[in-house]
């Protein structure tokens, strides 16, 4: 069996920039061909992870986090909108958008990695949350996402009150925030390498194709 580049995505469900990385990373993945000689695993990240369950308008919760003006804000949604119609992703800003607690989320991503389902249940739910206007907290949209993937909602949403399950999650995201991960995306290649943001795509091609080189 041939050897394949490991390439581990620290990201949020709720990270407009993860999306964007993501994206350009699976373009240049395709780009160059080598679908075949990655294998790529989600690894959680939670940018709030003291959201309460109601969540909190998304202008408000900017405002407070990082001190951006209502024009920096327009601003930039406006820039992301265009970089994810040019990836064909779409991000559907709009005024009543809430932040949400994606931690349940995550427990799935942990699920959905035992059946090879990971990337397609990442970005339903990041679909769900940017272009269709739901609440990526909500159960009866979380076992959407699952069923839309097909996976085992019945047994997936079981993991929610599983203590195991969960402590299994605040593992991996002290792991890698012991590793040094405190911003997202981060890519890490091989767990010996890591790019952090939004890189462009010549970035991602340039990376992988030395990369795949060392494996050959």
């Amino acid at each position: 069996m041939k050897k394949k580049l490991k390439i581990d995505i620290v990201s949020d469900v709720v990270c407009p920039w993860c999306t964007i990385g993501y994206k350009r990373l699976e373009k240049a993945i395709s780009e160059l061909g080598i679908e075949d000689k990655v294998d790529i695993e989600w690894q959680p990240f939670e940018l709030n992870p003291n959201m309460p369950t109601e969540g909190q308008n998304v202008t408000e919760h900017i405002t407070e986090k990082y001190g951006s003006t209502l024009e920096q804000q327009k601003e930039s949604k406006k820039h992301m909108t265009e970089i994810g119609a040019d990836l064909g992703f779409k991000f559907d800003y709009f005024d009543d958008m809430r932040m949400v607690n994606t931690f349940d989320a995550h427990v799935l991503l942990e699920y959905a990695k035992d059946f090879n389902k990971q990337t397609e249940l990442k970005m339903t739910l990041t679909k769900a949350f940017f272009s269709e206007r739901k609440d990526v907290s909500d159960r009866h949209i979380l076992k959407q996402a699952l069923l839309e993937v097909g996976l085992n909602a019945t047994e997936a949403l079981e993991k929610l009150d599983d203590e195991d399950a969960r402590y299994n999650v605040r593992s991996l995201q002290n792991e890698w925030k012991n590793m040094g991960v405190n911003s997202v995306p981060t890519i890490v290649f091989n767990r010996k390498s890591a790019i952090t943001g939004a890189q462009p795509m010549a970035t991602f091609k340039q990376v992988l194709s030395e990369l795949i080189a060392e494996l050959d």
